[in-house]
């Protein structure tokens, strides 16, 4: 676990932040992700669990645990994705909140090591769907 020697912990992310080293907590707001990493820790990117982002077009709650985690991380300088992005909806709901980055099935399914550079290489199909996103900052 990470937390067992604390001292130690926040010596060795602050290491790879001084290597230029980012760091990101990932599943924010599950398990032991804890408000008090965002204050000892030097985190640049928070990442918001799928479970949250899952219903956050019917869920009135999970919209407003969103649009908190987004707001704070903003608040202390920090970058946010959102995890398992399937819908339009959720997609425009995240952009609306600013939202720095996305992923999900929306955008892609996961694709193989073999798949990866002819996936990459392939010609974007226009769409207005999906726009170009730049930082919240």
């Amino acid at each position: 676990m990470l937390i067992d020697n604390i001292e130690r912990v926040v010596e060795t992310l602050n290491c790879l932040n001084a290597m230029g080293i980012q760091i990101s907590i990932d599943d924010f707001g599950t398990g032991y992700s804890s408000l008090s990493y965002l204050k000892r820790f030097p985190i640049h990117t928070l990442k918001i669990d799928r479970s949250f982002v899952r219903d956050i077009v019917t869920d009135k709650n999970d919209r407003t645990i969103v649009a908190t985690i987004i707001a704070m991380a903003h608040s202390l300088e920090m970058d946010v994705i959102a995890e398992g992005i399937e819908t339009e909806e959720q997609l425009n709901l995240l952009m609306a909140q600013k939202c720095n980055h996305y992923q999900g099935y929306y955008f892609s399914k996961p694709v193989p090591v073999s798949e990866i550079e002819r996936t990459l290489l392939k010609p974007i199909p226009p769409t207005n769907n999906i726009r170009v996103i730049h930082s919240a900052k």
